[in-house]
């Protein structure tokens, strides 16, 4: 069956949609020996041989999913030019390639989903924006009722100390959980600084239905069944869903 390149490749777990038509574009991109540069050029990778970045282009026998508990300090890509640590170093044994869905920043930890379906990766990184998704939040001093119920008000979030021990709630730089939809990590970022909290640490917990639960930092497990249809009915929920964009009123003129 005749495909869009950019698309076979995302299927093999080699790159992006995205970052395929890039390698399509530079020319790193070969059909039965000639190269490609066109994005609209089509293959049958049941009989056409492909190769994208000096790799034959090959479909995975089975998708893998995975979730990893990335550490603070560790970049979310395979590889770095600048020498820091990558996710190679953490996913030794697995014996498929799979690539991060998106990405959580240098200093944060947390949930990182990583799959060799790079359909089902398009899909996420398409609905990202509007996913729900769950922080927990350190941030410098204790936040007042008054301060956790403007910070939900304005991303739309549900704000809630981390139930703790005794101890630990009365800690001077307790932990908050925060959970939203339709907002980023740098809104969340600037309305805590804009109230002298400023953010000390932040770990993303759960994305999409996914749960990070007691999963040490720096390893991985691979999604249940169950979780892995839990996340494509999400999935099919929002895409399902209509966006409604408000419209502009005109002023009347006098």
């Amino acid at each position: 069956m005749l495909e869009r390149l950019q698309k076979i490749i995302s299927r093999a777990g080699i790159a992006s949609r995205r970052h395929a038509e890039q390698l399509i574009e530079s020319g790193q991109v070969r059909v039965n020996g000639h190269v490609v540069k066109e994005l609209g050029t089509k293959a049958d990778i049941e009989r056409d041989r492909i190769e994208a970045a000096g790799r034959i282009v090959e479909l995975p026998q089975g998708k893998q999913y995975f979730i990893l508990h990335k550490p603070p300090r560790v970049v979310s890509t395979m590889s770095d030019p600048e020498g820091r640590h990558s996710l190679q170093q953490l996913l030794r044994g697995i014996p498929t390639r799979v690539y991060p869905v998106g990405r959580l920043d240098y200093a944060l930890s947390g949930l990182l989903l990583l799959t060799s379906d790079g359909d089902l990766a398009n899909r996420i990184l398409k609905l990202a924006p509007r996913l729900p998704q769950t922080y927990w939040v350190k941030v410098k001093g204790r936040l007042a009722a008054a301060d956790l119920a403007k910070l939900g008000e304005r991303l739309h979030a549900r704000v809630e100390p981390i139930r703790a021990p005794q101890a630990a709630r009365q800690a001077p730089n307790p932990w908050y959980t925060v959970t939203f939809a339709g907002a980023s990590r740098d809104q969340l970022r600037r309305e805590l600084f804009g109230m002298e909290h400023p953010v000390e640490k932040l770990r993303r917990v759960a994305i999409a239905g996914l749960e990070l639960e007691d999963l040490p930092e720096g390893e991985y497990r691979e999604l249940t069944p169950g979780e892995l249809t839990r996340l494509k009915q999400a999935l099919k929920r929002l895409e399902s869903t209509r966006i409604v964009k408000p419209t502009s009123v005109s002023r009347p003129t006098h």
